[in-house]
């Protein structure tokens, strides 16, 4: 993997320049904000739009409070586990940052003296913003949007190679889809149960959101239908 960096005819190498190219063209104050969204203020994103979606789930309420609770759950879960599964492939393929191996970049974040691939912060954010799909739908989608904004971030900001972020993506997405099954059958009673708790069930559900859908006789409709049958 290091050596697909050697070249700069590399496509991956050129497009890490084009999209870098672009911190050495703006503002240092559009620099400086870039910094911070890349490096926290994306996962600090991610995070809230998490408590927001859970916010959502437990005042809707529903049938499906506890499983989308647990998959809510599982979101952050995952993301820790798609990282610590990245702590041995980026030590097999110990593949320098990009400024270690190419001159005229303009790095905005010093200090990064680790491995290159995979990108931590692109595998956190997919594998929260798939966790969050599972979940629910529109959240998840823009959770999808804030991980993708994520990778140009750490491209833009010359810590990470183009790769490293596509790399990152798929292992995020791999641990929180094929794992999910498996979280979903764990958690999910486990939520119910807190569901059912009359201390802590408003964690699952708020008060005075409806339980589960059900169908209520129209006791009218069918006492006009027993009057009708009579007089026929």
């Amino acid at each position: 993997m290091a050596g697909l960096a050697e070249s700069g005819s590399n496509p991956d190498v050129d497009l890490l320049y084009d999209i870098n190219g672009l911190a050495n063209e703006a503002p240092r104050w559009f620099d400086r904000v870039m910094e911070f969204v890349g490096e926290y203020g994306l996962l600090l994103a991610m995070v809230l739009l998490v408590l927001w979606c859970w916010w959502s789930v437990r005042r809707r309420g529903g049938a499906d409070a506890a499983s989308s609770v647990a998959a809510l759950v599982w979101a952050p879960l995952a993301a820790g586990l798609a990282v610590l599964v990245n702590v041995p492939i980026r030590g097999f393929v110990a593949r320098p940052r990009p400024f270690v191996d190419h001159q005229g970049l303009d790095v905005l974040v010093t200090g990064k003296t680790g491995y290159s691939f995979v990108s931590d912060h692109a595998t956190l954010t997919m594998a929260m913003a798939v966790g969050l799909f599972v979940a629910n739908r529109k959240f998840g989608l823009i959770g999808l949007g804030l991980a993708l904004l994520e990778g140009i971030c750490r491209v833009y900001m010359g810590v990470h190679y183009p790769t490293d972020v596509v790399g990152g993506f798929a292992l995020g997405t791999a641990v929180a889809l094929l794992l999910s099954p498996l979280a979903m059958a764990l958690l999910t009673p486990l939520t119910k149960a807190i569901e059912r708790s009359p201390h802590a069930g408003w964690l699952i559900r708020a008060r005075g959101a409806r339980a589960a859908e059900t169908v209520i006789p129209d006791t009218r409709a069918e006492a006009a239908t027993e009057e009708r049958d009579l007089a026929a």
